[in-house]
């Protein structure tokens, strides 16, 4: 089969169209063997192709978190599965299993939900990882209730487009923030009730001047660095704050401490990275109801880029120039 490999860390360039052997499933187990149609492009796998995989002696490497495709065979132990059924799910990509960037995988049936019939692979491939990030950060991490209000950081990025509509579909009001009028239309279309153009507006003055000088009751740092600690003033006494970054050596901790606020760190590659099969398996539950709502018209993701297989290192190019509205996707054919 063909696959991208990553044969060293370094530049794009690093990624390269090779033949590989075509996985197999072995008999007794609850594996599919899937016909791969697209596959998602995520910030994560331009850091592990910048410094090495988390599994440096396991070179080279297939990168690629997200997946979606056909099911060719499955492992006598398969339940939930027939051939010809359409998946989609986050799996392997991070260096000890292999990841999506190529024709074919193997994957446990348990980390796996049927695509939403109503959109294409590409952007189911894009689904995965930034709906379960969102899901975890927001409803698990965060404990987003009804009525809250949440400011959600760089709203039209690939986390933070779906975090808006996972915060409405909650009964959230949400106060998001956007470099342009194109991202703020945008992010409007997704139902964000407030939009703050940070690069003229301070956001955490906006944010008080949303919430009446209270703050908000949960913020969600899809950006880092500075931001996070920037934005605790924003956030209630006794409020929440997310991030999906790890707080930088030079982080302030004074204003959180002072508002008490809760810190929550988000990392949905963790049930991978330490093989925890259950937090795999709540994986696929969350990637079966978001594709419930993606059919019933509630959810949706944007793709903005698609790039044929052979050209994952343009993809790479595209995703670390910034400034991305929705995600990058690559294909391993015309769909």
């Amino acid at each position: 089969m063909k696959a991208v490999l990553m044969t060293a860390a370094g530049s794009p360039e690093v990624l390269q169209l090779q033949d590989v052997p075509k996985p197999t499933v072995p008999l007794e187990n609850t594996q599919l063997l899937v016909r791969l149609v697209a596959a998602g492009v995520n910030p994560i796998d331009t850091k592990l192709r910048q410094r090495g995989t988390f599994y440096p002696e396991q070179m080279p490497a297939i990168l690629g978190c997200d997946g979606a495709g056909i099911v060719e065979a499955v492992g006598a132990g398969v339940e939930r599965f027939r051939v010809g059924d359409e998946v989609y799910f986050c799996y392997g990509g991070l260096g000890a299993h292999q990841g999506n960037y190529a024709e074919y995988t193997v994957v446990d049936e348990r980390f796996v939900a049927c695509k939403p019939a109503s959109v294409s692979f590409a952007e189911a491939a894009a689904a995965p990882l930034v709906l379960i990030t969102a899901w975890e950060a927001l409803y698990e991490r965060g404990r987003l209730a009804p009525g809250e209000r949440v400011l959600i950081h760089a709203g039209a990025g690939g986390v933070g487009h779906v975090a808006i509509q996972l915060a409405k579909l909650k009964g959230a009001s949400v106060c998001t923030t956007v470099s342009s009028q194109e991202k703020a239309n945008f992010v409007k279309e997704l139902g964000a009730d407030e939009v703050i153009f940070y690069q003229e507006t301070d956001f955490v003055q906006g944010a008080l001047n949303w919430t009446g000088g209270e703050g908000v009751d949960l913020a969600f740092d899809t950006v880092g660095g500075e931001t996070l600690h920037k934005t605790f003033p924003a956030v209630r006494v006794y409020g929440d704050i997310v991030t999906i970054l790890e707080p930088t050596a030079d982080t302030v901790w004074k204003a959180a401490r002072l508002r008490n606020l809760r810190i929550g760190l988000e990392l949905m590659l963790t049930p991978m990275l330490q093989g925890l099969e259950e937090s795999l398996k709540h994986h696929g539950e969350i990637l079966e109801q978001c594709a419930i709502w993606m059919d019933e018209g509630k959810l949706k993701v944007e793709v903005s880029h698609r790039f044929p297989l052979a050209e994952a290192a343009q993809a790479h190019q595209v995703l670390e120039s910034g400034g991305m509205v929705g995600k990058v996707v690559l294909l391993m054919s015309d769909e």
